[in-house]
């Protein structure tokens, strides 16, 4: 439950707005007893979220490990300054969910995954071409939503 109830976004469709303007998804992780948060591009699927990565580095050893993540995106629309440190705010909408990741292997749903990342920052330009050698050292993460949350701030 949210602290200040009057804040939390209770439309999915608005909190999916959200995830469709932010530009940028930060990923928590768990890395044994310590937190890893890693910032990435990202594209919308139904009920999920693809990443893209290369096919080693910390992020792929913890997920191999730990598949649960957390997610954050935010939009930040005006900082409102004030006479005062503690009178300052800022208008803003976030998103935060949580779900599990996969690597994708199948190459169609690879395709697919590059396809809605390309969408999110492109637009509707496809149909998108990836290169063979682009696709084969490119690994394609899809977080599976399991709970979302949506915060607004005017």
């Amino acid at each position: 439950m949210m602290r200040k109830a009057q804040r939390e976004i209770k439309d999915t469709l608005e909190v999916w707005a959200i995830l469709a303007e932010a530009q940028v998804c930060r990923i928590g992780m768990c890395d044994g007893r310590e937190p890893y948060v890693v910032p990435m591009n990202f594209g919308l699927g139904k009920g999920c979220l693809y990443l893209h990565c290369a096919r080693e580095g910390r992020k792929i050893d913890i997920l191999k490990v730990n598949d649960r993540v957390c997610f954050e995106v935010d939009l930040l629309r005006q900082i409102k300054r004030a006479v005062t440190g503690c009178g300052w705010t800022a208008r803003f909408e976030s998103v935060i969910g949580t779900g599990r990741a996969v690597f994708v292997e199948d190459p169609d749903e690879k395709r697919r995954g590059l396809d809605r990342i390309m969408v999110h920052y492109a637009g509707e330009m496809g149909p998108f071409d990836y290169p063979p050698e682009n696709l084969e050292r490119t690994l394609v993460i899809r977080i599976d939503i399991d709970n979302l949350t949506g915060k607004r701030h005017e």
